[in-house]
């Protein structure tokens, strides 16, 4: 019952769009383009912290009209920032946590656009890679693991940056090609030609990017940074063929196939070997 109001929900909001946009084709296009970037889950108050994020230490940055919130478990001089995904926050590292402090580093977790005590909205790739590029100036990690789209806007972030003080990279369960994404979108509202060429131009006007070259596998080709990626094989929220397309264009990093861990990658044998690659190999 539930998949099938579902199904009525989605498909009368895509009908809605499509008139719309035969009398406000820009007005179409930017509601379609709301509805596809808005998280609707992933976001905290400061009154009800999970646990793990009140044994932290915090800070606010601000970066134009936008702020972003970090969290800070201190140890050494060796700094790992860590990027959770879609609809998620900082708190999804809970479980990884423990396996890096053994190290004695330094553990930064950052609240995405419009996830956790961030603000906005919004979530968009450039954005969130601006916040990371402004927590590196500040923090100077050498180390950085990503999630899901956090994992990509990782390989982002580093193709555009290219931070040379940033010596490894972890990505796990992290989509490659952005037209994947967008089409899924399109299709699950059954949403026009109108609406499909409007949001594609919407990305090439804002951000500067073709939908071809906004893949994880285009920016992992420009890294040239040490790599781990994992991806399970029983992923269905990112399919296990988009980390294979990562991993086959980035010159320098291995690939672990994990099963049965499904999209989080939680797993204590994972955690091992992600520490055994970050502190034990050169």
């Amino acid at each position: 019952m539930k998949k099938k109001l579902y199904f009525v929900y989605t498909k009368s909001i895509g009908l809605y769009i499509n008139f719309l946009s035969f009398v406000f084709p820009e007005k179409a296009t930017k509601l379609a383009y709301a509805l596809f970037s808005e998280p609707r889950e992933g976001r905290l108050t400061k009154n009800n912290l999970p646990k793990i994020l009140q044994e932290a230490q915090t800070e606010t940055f601000q970066y134009d009209e936008h702020y972003f919130q970090t969290y800070t478990w201190k140890g050494n001089d060796t700094i790992i920032l860590l990027v959770h995904g879609w609809e998620s926050n900082a708190s999804r590292w809970e479980n990884i946590l423990p396996y890096l402090q053994k190290s004695g580093s330094t553990i930064i977790a950052i609240d995405g656009p419009a996830h956790g005590l961030s603000s906005g909205k919004e979530f968009n790739i450039p954005q969130y890679a601006k916040f990371i590029d402004i927590a590196v100036q500040r923090f100077n990690p050498k180390y950085l693991i990503g999630h899901s789209l956090g994992g990509k806007t990782c390989l982002y972030y580093q193709a555009k940056y290219q931070n040379n003080n940033i010596e490894k990279m972890v990505i796990l369960g992290s989509p490659s090609d952005f037209k994947i994404i967008l089409y899924n979108y399109i299709s699950m509202l059954s949403l026009n030609s109108r609406i499909s060429k409007g949001l594609e131009d919407h990305y090439l006007k804002e951000f500067k990017l073709k939908l071809e070259h906004f893949s994880g596998k285009f920016f992992a080709s420009k890294i040239k940074t040490k790599g781990l990626i994992a991806h399970d094989i029983n992923d269905t929220v990112v399919l296990f063929e988009e980390g294979k397309k990562i991993a086959g264009a980035w010159e320098n990093a291995v690939f672990i196939e994990t099963k049965g861990l499904g999209h989080s990658l939680h797993d204590d044998e994972l955690y091992k070997k992600v520490y055994h690659f970050l502190f034990e190999t050169e």
